[in-house]
């Protein structure tokens, strides 16, 4: 199976969780749709009422002013809705997070065996060189 196509199954309360999401999605999105086109349809009407223009401008403007309120309502759900999003995907993304500490476990081992060699050539290398100082400092005839 492919790493970009991997099917997980969820249990129950992850699964429900994320179908409230979806619903909760699905409600604010039509919520700030119905409020759209009824404000539209507020802006486009011709008075043929019982009730006087004045009296039907200021209704018309009130009702406008409530389905705005929806819809930025519905606007601050659907921000709300994507930061649950984030926080979910943060605190539950194990598979990404274990990867992760995989990879840097890697790269520290692999920093480590290099710094390991290292330090090794650089032993032999010094105790080659006291090796020589030492036989100079026992064959000089200054001593």
């Amino acid at each position: 199976m492919a790493s970009g196509s991997r099917v997980t199954i969820l249990p129950q309360s992850k699964e429900a969780l994320l179908k409230s999401y979806n619903a909760r999605l699905k409600e604010d999105v039509r919520s700030m749709l119905e409020n759209f086109e009824e404000t539209l349809k507020l802006a486009r009407r011709d008075s043929h009422s019982q009730i006087s223009r004045t009296t039907q401008s200021e209704q018309d403007a009130l009702e406008m002013q409530i389905r705005a309120s929806n819809m930025v309502r519905a606007g601050e759900s659907l921000m709300k809705l994507v930061a649950d999003l984030k926080q979910y995907l943060i605190l539950n993304d194990f598979h990404s997070v274990n990867e992760a500490i995989t990879n840097n476990s890697q790269l520290f081992r692999s920093t480590q065996i290099e710094c390991d060699k290292k330090l090794m050539k650089l032993r032999d290398e010094m105790a080659m060189d006291l090796y020589d100082l030492e036989e100079e400092y026992y064959t000089s005839i200054f001593k």
